[in-house]
């Protein structure tokens, strides 16, 4: 069966490179010791049968002078991308940005444009295949995260909407810059996928407002094809592949915030949110984001896999799932380790335990879905 990506099962390095209100900057990469041990890594997907991943670029490293571009940080994965043959898709920003670029500035779409040329400019002359690229990461939750709620950097508070244009304006520029480059470039836009519902009791006030909030999940997409605020600049040449995010905690009540469970008699099932989503935008969508932590790791996939088929027997083009992150992190304020990933962290020659009930189940998914790309 002919899949847009080499595998129908990938794996997504936790890549995420914002500062924390004490100051600190996070690099998951880093921390995981991704850079270092890429190979290996990859080399671990491929094994299993994951022979796509999602992967990250770390801009403020990059770009430590105003357009002046080093790519040391980048080397050791390309390096391992060219010898394993994985492919990956490349996330620009994954909320980090460098420390000297005020993010509502003109000049930040400007300088974010720039650096995306020279970023495909430079993976396009090093690795032979198609370039996929994630321009922005979540543009709504990016901007409900650090332009409304201020948890953040910039830690901005009711500065959401502004935010998502800005962010809306730099993935434009950016893949305008791209095309320059790279022609045969494909894009990515992820973003979560939710549903809000209210209580039986709630009122109609109440009602409408959770409608309005679920609504808002496909407010980027809309600016991005121009339906939405269309002096964005927005067109549909600029949404390309869907890429929906979709964890345990994405249905929740409406104004409490409390989390809808799965089997409960108003969770609505993942297969008729990506029907919505399919119908909407008639675009290739995939599931670039799903897990969960700890021992329900396996049954989670499980059930993200099985909603997957049911939308591809609806002719949903959904072409793939993605498990996020692959290998487990430390926790991004508390520096707790988070186990939800399939293998943990790495020891001196970059050996990682393997969570094993997890990898039975991607083995037995992998079957289930495309059992001739399976190992």
């Amino acid at each position: 069966m002919k899949t847009l990506f080499r595998s129908y099962l990938m794996g997504g390095f936790e890549c995420s490179t914002h500062r924390l209100p004490n100051g600190k900057r996070l690099d998951l990469i880093a921390s995981t010791q991704h850079d270092k041990f890429a190979e290996a890594d990859y080399d671990r997907l491929l094994a299993i049968g994951m022979k796509t991943a999602r992967d990250g670029i770390r801009w403020h490293l990059i770009e430590k002078e105003p357009y002046k571009y080093d790519f040391s940080s980048l080397k050791q994965q390309v390096k391992a991308v060219n010898k394993t043959g994985i492919q990956i898709i490349w996330d620009f920003f994954h909320y980090g940005f460098p420390d000297d670029l005020d993010i509502y500035s003109r000049e930040f779409v400007d300088r974010f444009a720039d650096f995306s040329r020279a970023t495909a400019e430079y993976l396009s002359s090093e690795i032979e295949q198609t370039l996929f690229v994630c321009p922005v990461n979540e543009i709504s939750f990016f901007s409900w995260a650090a332009g409304e709620v201020g948890i953040f950097y910039p830690f901005s508070n009711r500065k959401g909407d502004e935010l998502k244009r800005q962010m809306v304006k730099a993935t434009i520029a950016s893949i305008d810059a791209i095309r320059k480059v790279a022609p045969d470039v494909r894009f990515v836009q992820t973003d979560p996928a939710i549903h809000v519902t209210t209580p039986k009791r709630a009122s109609d006030t109440q009602r409408r407002d959770a409608e309005k909030y679920r609504r808002a999940q496909f407010h980027a997409y809309d600016m991005l094809v121009g339906e939405r605020e269309p002096e964005l600049g927005g067109d549909v040449k600029y949404l390309d592949i869907i890429g929906l995010n979709y964890y345990f905690h994405n249905q929740w009540r409406f104004p409490s915030r409390r989390k809808v469970p799965r089997g409960h008699a108003a969770y609505r099932p993942l297969h008729k949110i990506l029907d919505e989503f399919s119908e909407r935008y008639k675009r290739p969508m995939f599931i670039a984001e799903t897990g969960i932590e700890d021992e329900l790791r396996a049954d989670w996939f499980k059930y993200v896999c099985e909603e997957a088929r049911k939308a591809r027997s609806l002719n949903i083009s959904l072409e793939g799932v993605c498990l996020y992150p692959i290998v487990n992190h430390p926790g991004w304020v508390d520096n707790r380790h988070c186990h939800n990933g399939l293998w943990d962290y790495c020891d001196r020659e970059g050996n990682r335990e393997i969570h094993q009930p997890l990898a039975d189940e991607i083995n037995l998914q992998c079957r289930y879905f495309v059992p001739e790309r399976c190992l």
